[in-house]
């Protein structure tokens, strides 16, 4: 198993979050993960991208052109951050519009569920595994988050979560 994955968002909308929930997944699987980010002016409301790597890997970063999958928490990161994407690369996109990538209106699947718009992170997350996008599958990220998120927050993550699944299919 090799997998290269970026998140990209922007500063508040929990790109770290599934950076985490990613690799504790990979390491629940027994596989080797190495996880990067950078914040940048992030508390501004700035870019964020951080980069998981599956498998046997080195280097913490992925270089230009080699990410195998890209979950953007913003439309507008496409220009920023998309270069890192190979061709025929898988993107999961939380965008109202279509394009040449798979998207979901997460912040509007939020809103329709009474989730807070940070939700829609898991949204995302949600629907990138349901539709078999992501090294993990729907249950181990299940765990994940059930077993990682802190109890205030348990039940609204476990919801969001299963609305991107739900919308996946």
């Amino acid at each position: 198993m090799k997998q290269q994955i970026i998140v990209s968002g922007l500063g508040g909308q929990g790109a770290l979050t599934l950076t985490r929930l990613l690799a504790e997944a990979a390491a629940a699987m027994g596989l080797p993960v190495i996880t990067s980010e950078t914040h940048g002016m992030a508390q501004r409301g700035g870019t964020v991208i951080s980069m998981i790597k599956v498998g046997p890997f080195r280097g913490p970063l992925i270089p230009a052109g080699e990410a195998d999958r890209g979950l953007f928490l913003h439309p507008k990161n496409l220009a920023v951050h998309r270069f890192y994407l190979r061709d025929g690369a898988a993107m999961f996109v939380n965008a109202a519009l279509p394009g040449d990538y798979l998207s979901v209106d997460a912040r509007s699947l939020a809103a329709a569920r009474g989730l807070p718009p940070v939700a829609a992170n898991l949204i995302l997350l949600g629907f990138a595994a349901g539709k078999g996008g992501v090294f993990a599958g729907v249950d181990l990220l299940t765990e994940m988050i059930a077993a990682k998120t802190p109890e205030r927050f348990r039940e609204t993550s476990l919801r969001a979560f299963q609305a991107g699944v739900a919308a996946a299919a």
